[in-house]
């Protein structure tokens, strides 16, 4: 289950996917429900531009299965509303869902969403921002070291911002 890749996410060929993942039910918490496909690919179009802003289509062998994004949190998202710290980098991450779910394959994408994050030498910390309501990636942010800094006010959410360093990244895979 540890054959995850990543590439860069190409608005144009990728939204279709996308958009099938965002709007499905199960991923009310990307609250993007209601786009449409033009929607989705300006999302990304406008996140391709971005100076501080990448997004990822993830593989699972050749087969697209989840969507990443790594943002500078000290100018997105969360610009404001924390203090950042040298090294912090912002992510989102979404598995494809399925009607038929493995045990443990989402956790496996978080362990290589971080792997991956954690790779640059330049990051220091993840940061995260989750829906308070989200208990699912709150056990999972847990699971893989982050530690919950505290509620957080944000225009569309009241969000549980939580940090992971690097050090607690690794003791947590141990």
């Amino acid at each position: 289950m540890n054959r995850f890749t990543t590439r860069p996410l190409d608005p144009r060929k990728d939204a279709e996917l996308v958009h099938g993942w965002v709007t499905h039910p199960k991923s009310g918490y990307w609250m993007m429900q209601d786009a449409s496909l033009t929607d989705v690919e300006r999302e990304y179009m406008a996140i391709a531009a971005a100076e501080h802003h990448d997004a990822f289509i993830g593989l699972h062998g050749s087969t697209p299965a989840f969507l990443m994004e790594r943002y500078d949190p000290a100018h997105v998202e969360l610009k404001g509303l924390y203090d950042p710290e040298p090294g912090d980098v912002g992510m989102h991450f979404l598995v494809a869902p399925t009607d038929t779910p493995v045990h443990g394959f989402t956790r496996a994408v978080i362990t290589a969403v971080m792997t991956e994050l954690f790779a640059d030498p330049a990051t220091r910390r993840v940061v995260v921002e989750p829906d308070v309501r989200n208990t699912a990636v709150h056990a999972l942010n847990k699971a893989v070291g982050f530690e919950v800094v505290r509620e957080l006010a944000k225009p569309e959410k009241t969000a549980l911002l939580s940090v992971c360093t690097r050090a607690a990244f690794e003791g947590a895979r141990r």
